[in-house]
């Protein structure tokens, strides 16, 4: 047991002013003879000054116990993590998660832990990922357990784990995601006995369920810095497990085939993205779209006759590698569809400034992104990474003139609603046609009309879909 100092006093105290439940839940199980302690990332946050209204805590009662303590006191409460010792509640707007001190581990072949109680604190918090996830504030004494230096590497910034770096992966081998996910969350630094570990064991993550990996790999790019945890995970040989197509853009540079180093392209894309996301906080779909983006280039690069290298169609490749790398890992449908639709248009703006679009082309490209336009034109944007000042000057002036040119024609047409200028009603009403292909295909040729010339007027929109009719033996 250590004694507080001022910093932790003050932590504690921020502890109990916005979790004022805290010490009459400890008294509830003290008074049935068992320990509470607020633990884990709780008190790590709280040092930090960033402790939310999610609180962990582990005890010694069993998970039947301690429902019986809580029941008619919590506001809510929830089983789902019972089987793993955890029991859920919610009390006065906080959620609370209160663990049974236990031992986890895996046995090298399952993917899911094999949960064994214990019987004591120090033997819980060994069994954590990290020293800085090892300390724990007792209830309602308020004593501060921190047997594996967890303050001294939460001040210097350093992430180490209680044991051995090789026992606690290959207790969970998650754990190594996890540092990588801590690194980019905290901008802290990994211990190198640690990073050793990781390259080492990096195929143990092979034990590991998609879903869990996919929901560490979420947090992680959504973190402060997701750079710093994506090097990590090409470095050690982590990405090559679960998303080795990061590490494929490492492409072989030669001097005779000079281009851009598209690795290193591609983490100041992801960068440039987060700049641009504003307040509303993180962005995964643009996140994973800026990192993907580029994907498709391993592939299809060529070198031609000139020495010079190409990328053709490297975003309809992308486009696939992105969809089945994220179905892969278990992405929702509509998650994955929003970034893989990003992957493919991200190309679609290069041109505009040499003066071909047309209003049409104007229409489709807003058409064509719908809902991820704004999404689009912050990832077009942190495309462009040329150091080349004047060339950077152009692309972001060329893409002032395009965003400028949808918005005068949206507010003209109000693009973000393009239809037909006749509805299937009509179709079927001028055509003398029932409900059927004919309508479908009626419809699709008077939205092509409508995006090539914009909006048309109600007697010129049927004299074309009469002329279509004709031309394809609709009608006579």
């Amino acid at each position: 047991m250590s004694e507080l100092n001022k910093a932790q006093r003050n932590a504690v105290a921020e502890l109990l002013r916005v979790s004022p439940v805290a010490d009459e839940l400890g008294r509830r199980f003290g008074a049935a003879g068992h320990e509470l302690h607020l633990v884990g990332g709780s008190v790590r946050d709280a040092l930090l000054g960033r402790l939310g209204d999610d609180l962990d805590f582990c005890t010694d009662a069993r998970p039947e116990q301690t429902l019986a303590l809580v029941k008619g006191w919590a506001d809510a409460i929830w089983e789902t993590g019972r089987e793993f010792g955890t029991i859920g509640i919610q009390k006065d707007g906080l959620r609370i998660e209160i663990t049974t001190f236990r031992a986890e581990a895996y046995d090298g072949v399952t993917r899911n832990p094999v949960v064994e109680y214990g019987d004591n604190l120090l033997d819980d918090l060994r069994r954590r990922d990290f020293t800085i996830n090892a300390m724990a504030v007792s209830l309602p004494g308020h004593d501060f357990t921190d047997p594996f230096g967890g303050l001294e590497d939460l001040a210097a910034g350093v992430i180490r784990t209680p044991d051995s770096p090789a026992l606690s992966f290959g207790d969970d081998p998650l754990r190594m995601l996890r540092a990588a996910r801590f690194a980019a969350k905290l901008r802290f630094t990994v211990d190198k006995p640690v990073v050793e570990a990781m390259t080492e064991m990096a195929a143990d993550l092979d034990r590991i369920t998609a879903e869990r990996i996919r929901d560490e790999f979420t947090k992680l790019l959504c973190g402060l810095d997701p750079i710093a945890g994506l090097r990590l995970l090409v470095d050690t040989g982590l990405a090559d497990r679960f998303i080795p197509e990061i590490s494929g853009l490492k492409l072989e540079i030669d001097e005779h085939a000079q281009h851009k180093d598209v690795y290193e392209h591609t983490l100041i894309v992801v960068s440039n993205a987060i700049r641009l996301e504003g307040d509303a906080g993180p962005d995964f779909v643009l996140r994973m779209a800026a990192l993907m983006h580029d994907v498709g280039k391993p592939a299809t690069k060529a070198v031609g006759r000139d020495g010079r290298v190409s990328f053709h169609h490297h975003e309809v490749v992308g486009a696939r590698l992105t969809k089945q790398r994220m179905k892969a890992l278990r992405y929702p449908k509509d998650v994955t569809s929003e970034v893989v639709e990003l992957v493919a248009l991200h190309l679609r703006f290069y041109g505009y400034g040499r003066g071909e679009w047309t209003d049409s082309a104007v229409r489709r490209y807003v058409t064509d992104a719908g809902e991820l336009l704004p999404r689009l034109h912050k990832l077009t944007r942190s495309d462009c990474t040329t150091r080349n000042r004047r060339k950077a000057a152009a692309l972001s002036a060329d893409y002032d003139a395009l965003e400028e040119r949808i918005d005068r024609i949206a507010a003209e047409e109000d693009l973000a609603r393009v239809r037909p200028d006749l509805d299937g009603n009509a179709i079927m009403e001028l055509l003398g046609v029932p409900p059927g292909p004919i309508v479908g295909q009626a419809w699709r040729f008077l939205k092509e009309l409508r995006l090539d010339r914009g909006p048309l007027d109600r007697d010129e929109a049927e004299a074309e879909l009469q002329r279509w009719a004709r031309e394809h033996g609709h009608i006579s």
